[in-house]
């Protein structure tokens, strides 16, 4: 297993390394969006691709499309949970949407993408092609 080190895109700008306080804060007003984490990595020749969504339904509240040589991966959550006992009543509830795009490798096909929902996790596999093997073309230097 061997991670994944790309050119982040600006569409992976807040992934900078900016204190956890202040992203919280700026994610907090909306600045940045739900942001969903992944880790990317290759097993094999397969872009393995996981995002932590626990307490949903996939069936309903997960959608993975490809689109524009993008993966687009969209959560939606919605939780409430209401205490009653003798000192009063308490709700507490979290929703929100989560988004994230991942480029599709070099040669890689739209129709191949698969993903799985388990314990929580999403995993997205994008079969990548082998590159081609090409043999070294040797150049003559020419001077004048």
């Amino acid at each position: 297993m061997a991670l994944i080190h790309r050119d982040r895109q600006l569409l992976d700008w807040p992934a900078i390394a900016w204190p956890e306080r202040w992203r919280q804060m700026l994610d907090a007003d909306g600045l940045l969006g739900s942001w969903l984490r992944v880790e990317e990595f290759e097993e094999g020749d397969t872009l393995v691709v996981r995002a932590e969504i626990p307490d949903i339904d996939p069936d309903k509240d997960v959608e993975v499309t490809t689109a524009d040589g993008m993966v687009h991966i969209h959560a939606h959550r919605e939780e409430k949970s209401e205490h009653k006992d003798k000192k009063g009543y308490r709700s507490e509830f979290r929703y929100g949407d989560f988004d994230r795009q991942i480029a599709l490798p070099d040669g890689a096909s739209p129709a191949d993408v698969t993903a799985r929902y388990a314990d929580g996790i999403l995993e997205v596999r994008i079969p990548c092609p082998a590159a081609p093997e090409q043999e070294p073309t040797r150049i003559t230097v020419s001077h004048t």
